[in-house]
């Protein structure tokens, strides 16, 4: 993952700075001047994204100083302290806006990930995110949602078995989870899309761990969870927001995911100030 992230960080470098900051070297040349800058709240957020944001100054300039202000996950205030930078202004001026891009989206995904965990805070659900991410992006922004209190759907492909009505176009329900069983040489969980309470007990039947109950209404969904009762985790999705999530929170399902948390939050309004 670290090598994947050093490769996202040169890529944004590359695409900003490209042949040169051509406005600061013509006003300041080459010679460094020392400066410092705070990198600010412009509205209450819950901060993610500082190590990141670090790594790119650093990227652009060893010498560079950061010194964190909050922790991640923390909720910063409007007009908050979030790191303080000291070094070249030249240095400082190239990497701002790249550093701040991934600290304003990943900070904007927390932020709308902690709205909707503080939502639900008193029913038994956890909140999860899903694969609807930015490609190249995932692993910072599934991070970004633990900064915010949720909790990691499966990170990709490879680390959870999901059958979906598309898989189901050439076999039956039980014979895909049975196929799954068969080739579940690490053990991981084996999670099934189910579309009708008709479904449930052929699932839970054939052993499954998960159901993902997808599209349906609080009422249905209560139903259904009461036929589930405890034999497999449930799982609600699919028109769910934070308008009405409560309702499907009470049904007493385990978990809810969410895919605006990572394809449709808003970037949050973050600055920094030259001293």
């Amino acid at each position: 993952m670290v090598d994947r992230i050093q490769t996202l960080i040169e890529l944004a470098l590359q695409e900003d700075i490209g042949s040169g900051d051509i406005t600061t070297e013509a006003i300041f040349g080459t010679a460094p001047i020392s400066k410092k800058g705070i990198i600010g709240a412009k509205e209450p957020l819950v901060v993610a994204g500082l190590e990141i944001a670090r790594r790119v100054f650093l990227m652009v300039d060893e010498k560079i100083i950061w010194k964190e202000l909050c922790r991640e996950g923390e909720s910063v205030p409007q007009g908050g302290a979030i790191a303080k930078v000291s070094g070249s202004l030249q240095s400082l001026l190239k990497a701002e806006r790249t550093a701040l891009n991934f600290l304003q989206h990943l900070s904007g995904i927390a932020t709308l990930a902690r709205t909707f965990v503080e939502k639900v805070k008193k029913y038994p659900v956890q909140i999860l995110d899903t694969r609807k991410t930015t490609p190249g992006m995932r692993a910072l922004e599934k991070h970004a949602v633990r900064a915010g209190g949720g909790k990691n759907h499966r990170l990709g492909l490879y680390d959870r078995f999901l059958i979906k009505d598309n898989h189901l176009k050439g076999c039956s329900l039980a014979e895909a989870i049975g196929k799954a069983k068969a080739k579940n040489k690490n053990k991981v969980s084996i999670e099934v899309e189910i579309e009708s309470i008709d479904q449930i007990e052929e699932a839970i039947g054939a052993g499954v761990d998960i159901l993902l109950l997808d599209n349906f209404s609080p009422r249905d969904l209560k139903k259904a969870v009461a036929q589930v009762a405890g034999r497999a985790k449930t799982e609600a999705s699919g028109g769910i927001n934070f308008d009405n999530m409560v309702d499907y929170a009470k049904s007493g399902v385990d978990f809810i995911s969410i895919g605006a948390l990572t394809h449709s939050a808003p970037a949050v309004d973050i600055s920094m100030e030259i001293g």
